[in-house]
């Protein structure tokens, strides 16, 4: 098994706790900005997860090595998470992505960056949705071992290039995945994670997942825009 464990040597960016603003509610998370940032990755966790999930630490990791910052936040209060229909509400979760994007642009440390959405599992179709309705300012999706068929109608509509990281051996959510790929709306590949199940817990698997996060999100944010540019 993948340790995603880091120690503070490993990972040099600054993390800060932060409390994130979605509507009326203040939601738990962690920013982490390194040095002259070339985008933000915000990641929407999946059923079952939260912003300390073990699998979503090491990618944000990964990527803060490679010059992203990354915010991970509580979708939902503890209380909201006590009602399993919500973990599968694709609306409530997009709604509350929304509104945790418009937050992030008033936080000077990002602001203006390009954004990317790491989703998982049902995060990543509230990803989807959100980012349909976020048009233009969203650049680029990554899912990991998602569930993008419960976006729906939306797919159609969103024109961010989307990756789809699926393990081999998760054959019901790879055969869903690429149905919802032929619905989407703009470019679209699917990486096939031979050997991984769901949670992608195999040797070498979750290393798989960040390369191939960091690649799509390297060469599909555009970069910091030039002052007057």
């Amino acid at each position: 098994m993948v340790s995603t464990k880091r120690s503070a040597e490993e990972s040099a960016a600054p993390a800060r706790a932060v409390d994130v603003e979605a509507g009326p509610l203040r939601l738990p998370g962690t920013l982490t900005v390194p040095e002259d940032p070339r985008g933000v990755v915000v990641f929407v966790h999946g059923s079952g997860s939260s912003r300390l999930s073990p699998r979503n630490t090491h990618v944000a990791g990964a990527l803060n090595d490679a010059g992203f910052a990354t915010l991970l936040f509580d979708l939902l209060t503890e209380d909201e998470e006590a009602d399993r229909r919500n973990v599968f509400d694709i609306h409530l979760l997009a709604d509350r992505l929304v509104d945790v994007v418009s937050w992030l642009d008033g936080e000077a440390a990002v602001a203006g960056l390009p954004l990317g959405l790491f989703g998982a599992s049902t995060g990543a179709a509230a990803a989807l949705v959100a980012a349909e309705r976020l048009g233009p300012r969203v650049a680029a999706i990554v899912s990991r071992g998602g569930r993008p068929d419960l976006a729906g109608e939306a797919l159609a509509f969103v024109r961010a290039p989307v990756l789809l990281v699926v393990g081999g051996n998760d054959t019901e959510v790879l055969a869903l995945n690429r149905i919802a790929s032929t619905r989407l709306g703009g470019e679209v590949s699917i990486a096939v994670v031979p050997g991984a199940s769901h949670l992608f817990p195999e040797p070498g698997a979750l290393d798989r997942v960040v390369a191939l996060a960091r690649d799509w999100f390297e060469t599909r944010l555009p970069g910091r825009k030039a002052a007057g540019g």
